[in-house]
């Protein structure tokens, strides 16, 4: 391929990785809304570089590369649970905006090499100026320890062009299994973890609106009662009860509604 022709060919891949990662971005930011936990700790996407695409075309004897090749698109996400993995391989597989080809569990049926992650194959549409376009994307999802593993393992491959020694890739394996148990005791206090980011997270919400409220009674001009609240809000904030912050949120409102109906009567 012409090497002019390659900003035409991976422009759709670099249009469906910005498009993909705002909507798994958007999934997460959804759950912390709504005060409840999110499955997506984080997400990245890249497009493959050409050396890369070149190369791994060489390797695996491709022709042609926008039918063969899976992962010119590339998007990761990232969980604190195994079990989060399977609950966002459902959100992908409920979504109607892209296709799943097939699915790869390298968690259960882990590679040799200790390698473990979740790979799904979907199929995108991509709407430009040049028309519309149904283009492979892999999306991985991983924890942050499988992902830790797989970016080191990563680079070794890199530096031995994809031929680990043995004695390397016997540790390699060992560290693998290490990072899948720290895994699973993650898994044991789950609900724990769970819910004390939560709670935490309702607390960072309901703070927020409080001082949301505080600041509409400085619009309104009552500065006096403004100053009050913030004050015992700066009092009640590191308590970890929220109970009383929910009580200042509903006094604030109560005033704000009076002000609300007075002006209406005016």
């Amino acid at each position: 391929m012409e090497y002019e022709k390659w900003d035409e060919v991976l422009a759709p891949y670099q249009h469906a990785v910005e498009e993909l990662k705002v909507k798994f971005k958007n999934i997460r930011k959804e759950f912390l809304t709504k005060g409840e936990y999110s499955p997506i700790e984080f997400v990245t996407g890249r497009t493959k570089k050409i050396a890369s695409i070149i190369s791994k075309a060489k390797r695996l004897d491709i022709v042609d590369i926008e039918d063969e090749m899976e992962d010119i698109a590339g998007i990761r996400i990232m969980c604190q649970f195994v079990e989060d993995i399977y609950t966002i391989v459902e959100l992908i597989q409920s979504r109607t905006d892209m296709d799943i080809v097939y699915e790869k569990d390298y968690i259960e049926n882990f590679k040799d090499s200790g390698y473990r992650s979740y790979h799904v194959i979907i199929k995108y549409p991509i709407n430009s100026i040049a028309g519309y376009k149904e283009i492979l994307c892999e999306i991985q999802i991983r924890t942050l320890a499988m992902n830790f593993w797989a970016t080191i393992e990563h680079s070794l491959k890199y530096k031995y062009e994809h031929y680990i020694p043995e004695n390397l890739a016997i540790r390699l394996r060992r560290a693998a299994d290490a990072a899948f148990l720290l895994d699973q005791e993650m898994s044991e206090i789950r609900e724990d973890i769970m819910k004390a980011q939560v709670m935490y997270q309702v607390k960072s919400i309901t703070v927020g609106d409080v001082l949301n409220r505080i600041q509409e009674l400085y619009n309104v001009g009552d500065t006096h009662k403004a100053l009050l609240f913030q004050r015992r809000l700066d009092k009640i904030d590191n308590e970890k009860d929220i109970t009383e912050i929910i009580q200042l949120k509903r006094e604030i409102d109560e005033l704000l509604q009076d002000y609300k109906r007075s002006t209406r009567k005016e």
